[in-house]
């Protein structure tokens, strides 16, 4: 339990169930509010999930669109809501269209759901909005893990910070008593485990962040 959310079941969501634990942990060892790091509305904008998948998927409920153009047309119409331009206008379906290399008929047919998005179609959006590889295709429970793994290296940096700060002398073993303190043994065996490249990049990422936290000071 997760002050009212459940794990979600592992057959219906993949990693999800881990990551929830995991950030669950970590803010109990932090004393951070589970409301905080379990902010649904803060899920929803970093996943593109709709608030009411994201809860859904907290109380262990499986949820979320089966289908790609319908999660893409959600998830665009997110991006058009809450990424906007620096005068806190929406983006037009020109500047959409000019900012992503494609036609303005293009950019309407594929905002208006009239056009199935291709991958090229999704990864020149991606880049306009400057959001991460797969933000518009991921399936739901994928994404809302994805932005939960965000949050748990926010909350490890914080750890490691925090470890730092109390004691300064320390070196690099400390990182190792972080992480079996967080319970993350095997990690090569772990990281073979994780369905693509791509989230084994980021546990790549987050190792060299926390190597870099916990540097002994130069003298």
């Amino acid at each position: 339990m997760t002050d009212g959310f459940e794990v979600p079941d592992a057959a219906a969501t993949g990693l999800l169930p881990a990551v929830v634990a995991r950030v669950a942990g970590l803010a109990d060892r932090l004393g951070a509010p589970h409301s905080e790091v379990f902010d649904v509305r803060r899920l929803s904008v970093a996943s593109g999930v709709p608030e009411v998948v994201v809860r859904s998927l907290l109380n262990g409920r499986a949820a979320g669109e089966p289908d790609l153009q319908a999660r893409f047309l959600q998830r665009l119409d997110l991006l058009r809501r809450t990424r906007l331009k620096p005068n806190g206008r929406r983006y037009t379906q020109q500047e959409i269209a000019d900012g992503a290399g494609m036609s303005r008929q293009q950019a309407g047919a594929l905002i208006n759901g009239d056009r199935r998005p291709t991958m090229e179609h999704c990864d020149a959006i991606q880049r306009f909005f400057r959001v991460h590889a797969g933000f518009l295709t991921a399936e739901d429970p994928e994404a809302l893990a994805g932005a939960l793994q965000r949050t748990e290296q926010d909350l490890l940096q914080r750890l490691a910070d925090r470890e730092r700060g109390a004691d300064p002398a320390a070196g690099p073993d400390q990182l190792e008593r972080l992480l079996q303190d967080h319970g993350v043994r095997g990690i090569a065996w772990r990281a073979a485990q994780l369905p693509t490249d791509q989230h084994r990049d980021k546990v790549a990422e987050w190792l060299d962040m926390l190597l870099e936290s916990v540097k002994r000071p130069e003298s």
